[in-house]
């Protein structure tokens, strides 16, 4: 199944490939600050696929923070969260914020919070890399 999601404004967006159902897909709701002042509720599949978009490029803003290790992808027009990015020599790896689906299924799991504070450069790219969505296109 396909999930599309966006900002706000559709300045940028996704494309969430995955064949578990919405009920068993794994969120969390990391608490971090950065996550929690968006209310995030991250999810992904390794064994799906995810391609990033930007129908305006110029609106793409990465942020990186704490271990600075992945790309956080908000619109600069809205202020929109709608995932992450980890660029490593395994590939690119994201996630997606289930806030920004442009039409979210009504049977979504229930959420888990997560803390990730303890991890260290090594733990949080390893992790990223197992259980983070193989990602196809990744704009700018």
């Amino acid at each position: 199944m396909d999930y599309v999601g966006s900002c706000h404004c559709g300045a940028i967006g996704f494309v969430y490939r995955t064949f578990i159902e919405p009920d068993q897909w794994s969120i969390r709701a990391c608490q971090c600050s950065f996550c929690r002042a968006h209310n995030a509720l991250s999810t992904s599949d390794p064994d799906g696929e995810l391609d990033f978009d930007a129908a305006d490029p110029g609106s793409l803003q990465k942020y990186r923070f704490a271990l600075g290790t992945a790309d956080f992808l908000l619109c600069q027009r809205c202020g929109v969260y709608i995932g992450a990015a980890i660029e490593s020599t395994n590939g690119t790896f994201g996630i997606v914020n289930t806030h920004a689906l442009t039409d979210p299924p009504v049977n979504l799991a229930d959420s888990v919070e997560i803390s990730y504070d303890s991890e260290n450069t090594e733990g949080r790219l390893s992790r990223r890399g197992q259980r983070w969505t193989p990602v196809g296109k990744l704009p700018g």
